[in-house]
Order: structure tokens, then C-alpha cells, then sequence
């Protein structure tokens, strides 16, 4: 790997929809030597990923726009534009958008490494796309099958 420069206009950097999600990636661990992995996060009303644990990668999220229902443990929180939220390997969290408004974080993960796992489960987006399709059962069914192999488990809710 070679550490360099990294530059990325707004139009830039490799879109993946994933769980109705669209991250657009800004640094990746070949730009970075492993070091960390750094992406934006669009989140459509109702989205965002489900209780999970990372064994892992710190990560920390900065709300850019809107607001984000943050889960970490037992405690919810909502979490308005300029909130800075990180959380340590091991801690149980999820993020969701239960506003009536797209919200955008940005996400780090230290060390990179996570950024394979969406690659390989999400669908690449066009360079200017803001929306992503809603997951079906398949892409549910790839994400609880792959996340172990990355370190991740998923907890999946209840059928209500």
C-alpha cells in the first residue's frame, strides 16, 4: 500500500447503496495505509443500519445535516447537525434517520478494512446518485452472511 494524497470533489468518490443508504467513499484503506477509511453517509427518512457490533474498527460519525437517532447500548439519542459521536470496538450501536428529512454523516472507521465489506454486499451508484434502492431479502440475506467474515454481527430485530 502507498499512502498519498487524497483529494475528492462533491462528485467524487465511489458510491454504494447499501440498506437504503448511499455512502460515497473519501479515503479507503489502499489510500491510507490501513489506517483509517472516511465516507459520507446519505440516509433517507426511516433508513439506517440495524444493531450491530464491530470487533474491530473504532468508529465515529459527525452528523453534517439533518438529525440521526443513535443507538449505543440500551440509550438512544437523537443527534442534531455538528454532533460528534465515537465509540470504541465492541460497542453495540445503530443509527436511524426518524426524522421527516435526509440527514448526511460523515463516518470513520479505524483501521480501514470495513469499507471492503460494502463493497462487496452494496450496489455501486452512479457518481451523482443521492438515492439508493431499498434492500430486498437477498440484499439482507448477503449482508448477515458476509458481516461475519469482516468482524461484524448483525442483531436482527424481532418481526413486530
Amino acid at each position: 500500500m502507498t499512502h498519498r494524497e487524497t483529494i475528492r470533489t462533491p462528485a467524487q468518490g465511489r458510491r454504494i447503496g447499501i440498506v437504503g443508504d448511499v455512502y460515497r467513499f473519501l479515503a479507503i484503506g489502499e489510500e491510507t495505509d490501513g489506517k483509517y477509511a472516511t465516507f459520507e453517509a446519505i440516509v433517507p427518512p426511516g433508513s439506517g443500519p440495524p444493531p450491530h457490533r464491530h470487533s474491530r474498527e473504532e468508529e465515529s460519525f459527525l452528523v453534517l445535516e439533518g438529525e440521526m437517532t443513535f443507538q449505543l447500548g440500551e440509550d438512544r439519542f437523537v443527534a442534531s447537525e455538528g454532533t460528534f459521536v465515537n465509540m470504541p470496538p465492541g460497542s453495540l450501536h445503530a443509527f436511524k434517520n426518524e426524522s421527516k428529512k435526509v440527514s448526511r454523516l460523515l463516518i470513520s472507521v479505524a483501521p480501514a478494512g470495513l469499507e471492503n465489506m460494502f463493497f462487496e454486499v452494496g450496489q455501486p451508484l452512479a457518481d451523482d446518485a443521492q438515492v439508493a434502492p431499498p434492500p430486498g431479502p437477498a440484499d439482507i440475506e448477503k449482508l448477515l452472511r458476509v458481516a461475519p467474515q469482516y468482524g461484524i454481527e448483525i442483531l436482527v430485530p424481532e418481526p413486530e
